[in-house]
């Protein structure tokens, strides 16, 4: 009987834990972990922000990577943006899963030669409805989903966005806001621009600390604490399913059109 070898995925870390994060999570580690990893697997922590990197013998041994979100910009030149493009170029070129959240959606696509910049229309806070394409790329992790929202619900807090798609991407989604909220390459490259990994609670904490630091101003805050708490939930269920579903490899049951 043949014994199906462990999964191994590692999580790019380009933000450091937050206190409230790391009191009521344990980290944003376990956050990621708890969203998309399964039992059995094995999950590394690889801190990129503060320039911890896997070793290039070691990449060949990952069945996916996940690139997290960060408040830097990923059109930044400091030395661990550059290493992480890199590095997400050799994964690219070896056809390895990486999936991009937020910030790693956006590096991802500058890393494979598209281009990001501060939206026209500034920050977007809160939760927002997504718009699949009309004629979805054949991606096998998209055709596989029993419950489909007719407009899932995602939480967003960025301020860049995806201006030019690297050649070969796709759009997957769109939102009112964001023209690219979700991009793919092939089957082995997903990018998102909301956040599948978040809750509410994570979101206001995070508002807090964009007040704190004059990233935002406070009535734009407050406006934006009230529409997250007048939102329905975001469909988490279904976008960590389909994070899933495409870190692993997966074809589920329906189709997505169905």
């Amino acid at each position: 009987m043949k014994v199906e070898a462990e999964k191994r995925f590692a999580l790019l870390l380009a933000a450091k834990d937050s206190d409230y994060v790391r009191k009521v999570y344990g980290g944003y580690f376990n956050v990621f972990v708890e969203a998309f990893g399964e039992e059995g697997e094995t999950w590394d922590l690889f801190r990129v922000v503060d320039g911890e990197f896997p070793d290039a013998a070691e990449l060949a041994g990952y069945d996916g990577f996940v690139v997290s979100g960060s408040p830097h910009d990923a059109y930044g030149d400091d030395l661990w943006i550059l290493r992480l493009c890199f590095l997400l170029q050799t994964l690219d070129a070896m056809k390895k899963k990486v999936l991009g959240v937020c910030f790693g959606h956006q590096v991802l696509c500058r890393a494979l030669g598209g281009r990001v910049g501060k939206s026209p229309s500034g920050w977007d806070i809160g939760v927002r409805k997504l718009c699949m394409v009309e004629e979805l790329p054949p991606c096998k992790y998209l055709d596989g989903l029993r419950e489909i929202p007719p407009c899932p619900l995602i939480i967003e807090c960025h301020q860049d966005e995806v201006l030019e798609l690297p050649a070969g991407a796709e759009v997957i989604a769109f939102s009112e806001k964001t023209t690219v909220e979700m991009f793919r390459v092939e089957d082995h490259i997903l990018g998102s621009q909301g956040h599948p990994e978040y809750t509410k609670d994570i979101l206001y904490n995070l508002i807090d600390r964009l007040v704190s630091n004059n990233s935002i101003e406070s009535g734009f805050a407050e406006d934006a604490r009230a529409s997250v708490a007048a939102a329905a939930e975001p469909d988490r269920k279904f976008w960590e399913k389909v994070c899933r579903d495409f870190l692993k490899g997966r074809q589920g049951l329906t189709s997505i059109r169905e």
